[in-house]
């Protein structure tokens, strides 16, 4: 019982209930037209069958007088099946006719009368529906002209009975219909919420189940089930960046402790605090700067979004190589950048593409050995700006770029160098912000980076 009011409420058969409803009025008024029109095509040729009729006796009486239209009615009530004819003197004694009496309804205003008669087949009296109309003649005589209607009344009975055996069969078929579609959504709505309710339980491995019907619960299934798949990869990548925190960490946090250990333990003098303090510092500079790191990747991994105004990247290019240049004469490296083709102007955020782009610098310039060489490019491919930055430093295995852009990641060969794995992280983030796709290469020897974005029309630029 409660599982059939559950479907009765359920807005599978609310929905069902509704185009039923639809349905039937439109079927209603489609019948009720149907059966206008044909009760109405069939009394309107009677009608004009009876005046007709009724114009050729009156000529007839015109012509002949009353002994003359008594004959014809004679005539014609002999050999006539459908037609009644009755004849009556100023007495309303009968002169002629097929009917035994003079009908009893009265008149309508235009003489017309529907009364019952009987009609002779063989010995048994049949009562049959009529039509006829009623014509005053002089010297009081009255003539009766009109149809047998019985096939009309039985056309019209018909038409009634299906458009009601219609109707019932409309509804009943619309709440089975209704019910079954109720039952079939009902099932599978249910199927989703015990999903979820196995999902919110702790299960994320769960997932909703889908038919492969490619109907709009089958859509809605397969968005959740990669929303669930991101979810999953999200608390995967916060359990593992968690974890790495943790492992990172330690370690600058162990030395902060053990210096400040080894200096209270040793020569209290202003000169060994003083030294002990800057190391301090360099170590918490070097923390700060790896929390902040964190913090703007979340930022950008979580949605926020900058300004878009037109960046051209020529420029931004020119600034970070500025910056860096001393560094690269410092390490004997060649900085460059190679001359731009096209339009280089997208739309972002000026501060975070600078950003992204010093860091790849960085990266290159601490990979790359003595005499090596690092350039920049920014080109224009169609509705794209391209911008490369390539070194000819010993590169990275073919296996291992999908994993350079993860946090805290650094590859055997890098744990020497100074750093907390985060920069190419923040590229990455600063690539998804914009939309813009970022591409690994193997720069033979060397490796590039290109980051793909949108380019700016020309009337955003102006």
């Amino acid at each position: 019982m409660l599982g059939l009011i559950k479907l009765v409420r359920s807005t599978a058969f609310r929905l069902a209930l509704f185009y039923l409803l639809i349905f039937g009025v439109s079927s209603a008024g489609l019948l009720g037209f149907v059966f206008w029109r044909s009760a109405g095509f069939t009394a309107e040729q009677i009608d004009q069958t009876i005046s007709a009729e009724v114009q050729g006796l009156h000529e007839r009486y015109r012509l002949l007088g009353v002994p003359g239209l008594t004959q014809v009615v004679k005539e014609r009530s002999n050999r006539q099946s459908q037609s009644l004819y009755y004849l009556v003197d100023r007495r309303g004694r009968r002169l002629a006719g097929n009917i035994d009496s003079w009908p009893t309804s009265n008149a309508d205003q235009q003489d017309w009368i529907d009364f019952d008669y009987n009609h002779q087949v063989g010995d048994v009296a049949e009562q049959r529906r009529a039509r006829a109309r009623e014509i005053e003649i002089s010297g009081g005589y009255r003539l009766l002209v009109g149809r047998d209607v019985q096939q009309r009344v039985a056309l019209v009975e018909l038409i009634q009975s299906a458009f009601w055996w219609a109707g019932f069969g409309i509804v009943g078929l619309g709440l089975l219909g209704g019910l079954f579609i109720g039952r079939q959504m009902l099932r599978r709505i249910d199927a989703m919420a015990a999903a979820s309710a196995e999902i919110m339980a702790g299960n994320l491995n769960h997932r909703v189940p889908h038919d492969g019907s490619g109907d709009e619960l089958d859509r809605l299934a397969q968005s959740l089930n990669s929303m669930l798949d991101r979810i999953e990869v999200l608390m995967n990548a916060v359990r593992q960046v968690s974890d790495n925190i943790a492992h990172d960490l330690r370690t600058p946090i162990s030395r902060l402790r053990a210096r400040a250990e080894v200096t209270l333990m040793g020569d209290p003098s202003l000169e060994a605090c003083r030294e002990a303090l800057e190391k301090t510092l360099e170590e918490a500079d070097a923390l700060l700067s790896t929390f902040n790191a964190l913090l703007d990747i979340a930022r950008l991994e979580g949605g926020a979004s900058g300004p878009r105004d037109p960046v051209n990247l020529n420029e931004v290019i020119a600034d970070v190589v500025d910056l860096y240049e001393p560094v690269a004469e410092d390490a004997q490296i060649t900085l460059e950048v190679l001359p731009a083709v096209g339009s280089t102007t997208v739309k972002g955020d000026r501060r975070l593409l600078s950003q992204a782009i010093a860091n790849l610098v960085d990266n290159a310039l601490k990979y790359t050995g003595s005499r090596g060489r690092v350039w920049l490019k920014a080109e224009q491919s169609g509705k794209q700006a391209i911008l490369t930055i390539g070194d000819n430093g010993p590169g990275v295995p073919a296996l291992e770029r999908d994993r350079i852009f993860d946090r805290f990641v650094r590859l055997d060969s890098d744990r020497s160098k100074p750093g907390n794995g985060l920069g190419l992280s923040l590229v990455r983030a600063v690539a998804v912000m914009h939309g813009a796709e970022l591409k690994v290469d193997d720069g033979h020897p060397g490796l590039v980076v290109s980051i793909i974005l949108e380019r700016a029309s020309e009337v955003e630029v102006q």
